[in-house]
């Protein structure tokens, strides 16, 4: 079942952003980064991230984070899918389709039709699912040298 975060799954959201945070490489994160992640997703600011899950048998499965904002090509705005993660023991069951059709549903309710992600090359499980949900973009990201 695809519903939105609550405050009651902290642990199981922290749980699973750890294993996205792991999948990527990226390094250790601090306990207050999670604290200020979380308290972002349950502020309930509509110009803020927001968080689903996708919970079964009373545990977390998967999560996704959304965020809409302004566009200047379409009045309406647009809507970034920016973290989406599956746990292991769950990869294969459609958990991540339901998390993705999540926020198109999200997205809908919010008249901000147009939604797009970022994956890396490499991922390819994720990409063969992307590839059936949505439409690959022809642009390449860049990023600043830091």
């Amino acid at each position: 079942m695809i519903r939105e975060l609550r405050e009651s799954d902290r642990k199981g959201w922290q749980r699973l952003y750890e294993g996205y945070q792991s999948f990527y490489n990226f390094p250790d994160r601090p306990a207050e980064f999670y604290d200020k992640a979380f308290a972002r997703l349950m502020a309930q600011d509509a110009r803020d991230f927001h968080g689903l899950v996708h919970e079964a048998d009373g545990k977390l499965l998967g999560l996704t984070h959304y965020v809409f904002h302004p566009n200047l090509w379409r009045d309406e705005g647009v809507c970034y899918l920016q973290d989406l993660y599956t746990a292991a023991e769950a990869r294969g069951r459609g958990v991540a389709r339901a998390l993705i059709e999540g926020v198109y549903e999200a997205a809908d309710r919010a008249g901000v039709p147009n939604v797009y992600w970022l994956t890396a090359e490499d991922n390819y499980p994720g990409r063969m699912l992307y590839d059936r949900v949505g439409q690959r973009s022809p642009f390449i990201r860049y990023n600043r040298k830091l």
